[in-house]
């Protein structure tokens, strides 16, 4: 039996792996002129594979049921394993993150899986981009010819609508709509907050605020962000995402010394010979220290009880999330609705769809890849 994949990315090259292994035939076929784009661009900074967390707490991340079951039968360390498989050794980070053994690039893991699918009879095809598909044919455009392939099941994982220079453009939503496949509109996820900041932040843009606490409504994390021009970054940032999606009139709120109460923060203010001095004392970063004075009044600032009390619980209103395409994920995609339980399209029963193409959405820190790894698993191996 024959195989068609359109994307390259992880959910589709495990799925692609999955099939090879039960004895199918496999074909991928990719747009772009090589493999994987975003997943090597996801590798910049830290190739974070996934989260050695239990998996209690680590499926409590995923928003949607559907990806739970995923990450469920696939999880971490059945990732591990799989990575060896191919050749690929990790290790385990102190707060818990897997990634390669040091010294392992992420074009060396797409390398070895490349590799890997090749040696098992899996062909690749790009600057092959899909035009429409059916219950058993898709329609490929070439740089050549545009023509109907068939195959006995199609996957298509096509990617979400962020960092479209790396193929995932969403561009596919068009196609789906024409053919009445329900989907939920993309929003940005793991993005910046844009900030209305009185004064422009351009001469401190870059400083980053680190061991803060950020709330917003009820949900809080501790971690770090960024200052730019025009707002904040980082994983605290991004966790508080998919709240301020649903409550955009809550303001986000800082802790910028959670490990000190308001009398402790009190104290350390009335040690320096003025404010500034003070805060340096609490070893709070230039950003933070920037914040507080460019926020409040003069009168408030040389008050050291209320500045004491900004130092545990600083304001500010959230304006929006940085648009889609500079966002590390998105939420929404093809909605569970339109799916049956193998994943396949309820329209189109022998065509299966994976990866950010799903409507789900989880923060960063291993849990987006270990998804997408999760769901190429799991069309792989349903009943076909």
């Amino acid at each position: 039996m024959r195989i068609g994949i359109v994307g390259t990315g992880p959910a589709a090259l495990m799925a692609g792996s999955q099939y090879l292994l039960r004895g199918f035939d496999v074909s991928f076929y990719d747009h772009k002129k090589a493999a994987g784009r975003k997943f090597l661009v996801a590798g910049h900074g830290g190739f974070n594979l996934s989260n050695n967390e239990k998996i209690e707490s680590f499926i409590a991340k995923y928003s949607h049921d559907q990806i739970k079951k995923c990450v469920q039968k696939f999880d971490s360390q059945d990732l591990v394993k799989w990575l060896k498989i191919i050749g690929i050794e990790t290790y385990e980070g102190s707060t818990g993150k897997i990634f390669p053994q040091k010294g392992i690039k992420p074009i060396e893991v797409l390398t070895a899986w490349l590799k890997w699918l090749s040696a098992r009879g899996a062909q690749f095809h790009f600057e092959s981009k899909l035009i429409d598909f059916n219950q058993n044919q898709i329609c490929i455009q070439s740089k050549v010819e545009k023509v109907w392939l068939n195959f006995d099941g199609i996957v298509l994982a096509l990617g979400g609508g962020s960092w479209s220079k790396t193929g995932s453009d969403g561009c596919w939503t068009d196609l789906f709509k024409a053919k009445n496949i329900e989907l939920v509109p993309f929003d940005a996820s793991n993005a910046g907050m844009n900030i209305n900041f009185k004064v422009s932040p351009k001469e401190i843009a870059g400083e980053v605020l680190k061991n803060i606490s950020v709330r917003h409504g009820n949900q809080c994390k501790l971690g770090e962000m960024t200052l730019t021009e025009y707002g904040l970054e980082g994983t605290a940032i991004y966790h508080l995402n998919a709240h301020f999606r649903s409550h955009a009139d809550v303001p986000l709120k800082i802790d910028f010394k959670p490990q000190f109460d308001y009398e402790k923060v009190l104290e350390h203010l009335k040690t320096g010979k003025n404010p500034t001095v003070g805060l340096k004392s609490l070893k709070l970063s230039k950003a933070a220290i920037w914040l507080l004075k460019s926020a409040l009044s003069k009168e408030d600032f040389l008050d050291l009880e209320k500045l004491a009390f900004q130092v545990k619980n600083f304001e500010l209103q959230v304006d929006s999330l940085r648009p889609i395409d500079e966002a590390i994920s998105t939420a929404g995609g093809v909605s569970w609705k339109a799916l049956n339980e193998d994943f396949s399209l309820k329209n189109f029963p022998s065509v299966k769809v994976c990866g950010e193409m799903l409507d789900w959405d989880a923060p960063t820190g291993g849990y987006l890849l270990q998804a997408c790894f999760a769901s190429g698993f799991w069309v792989g191996n349903r009943a076909d």
